[in-house]
């Protein structure tokens, strides 16, 4: 499971990730925002309205969920979980920091918490500003979760400063095969 504040590489990381592990198959986590450039249903995301969001929370078909912006849910369906399972894979799981603890909590020996670290709040930022997808405000609101994000990095199995990717990639490659012997 690789949880991080937004713009600190877990995903990209991961797709690097997915190509040394065939066992490896990612968790897709559903959202009430809407698609953002070529996201798409069921690939980036399973798009849910904030109502349809509500009443699956209401439902009880989430593993774990939170409002991590006004707004804007994101969480991890049970029945995920259970596809994955039932191809006999190993999920991987690319979550925001408080999902990563809950998914953890809930695993607990049985889950690998890997917490992505940029370098800097000023290489963030500036990762942030790169993509060109979220308005100066979000941005704003991005960088102010981040810093409190980041200090709950000791909460989790190992930290990964994501300061060069080919580097980033090799140690949480390592660690992961650690973990499964």
């Amino acid at each position: 499971m690789f949880s991080a504040p937004s713009g600190c590489g877990k995903t990209t990381i991961i797709r690097e990730l997915m190509h040394y592990f065939d066992c490896f198959d990612f968790s897709v986590s559903a959202t009430s925002r809407a698609p953002r450039g070529n996201e798409q249903d069921g690939k980036d995301y399973y798009f849910l309205s904030h109502d349809e969001f509500a009443a699956r929370v209401a439902n009880g078909d989430f593993l774990e969920w939170e409002e991590v912006y006004q707004g804007a849910c994101y969480g991890t369906l049970k029945s995920e979980v259970e596809r994955i399972w039932q191809k006999g894979n190993i999920i991987v799981f690319d979550v925001d920091v408080n999902g990563g603890k809950n998914i953890k909590r809930y695993f607990g020996a049985d889950a690998l918490s890997i917490f992505v670290m940029p370098p800097s709040l000023a290489v963030l930022e500036q990762r942030l500003r790169s993509r060109g997808t979220d308005s100066e405000e979000a941005i704003a609101k991005r960088l102010a979760r981040s810093a409190e994000e980041l200090k709950q990095a000791p909460d989790f199995d190992v930290t990964i400063v994501n300061d060069n990717l080919a580097q980033a990639v090799n140690e949480a490659r390592h660690t992961i095969e650690q973990f499964l012997q």
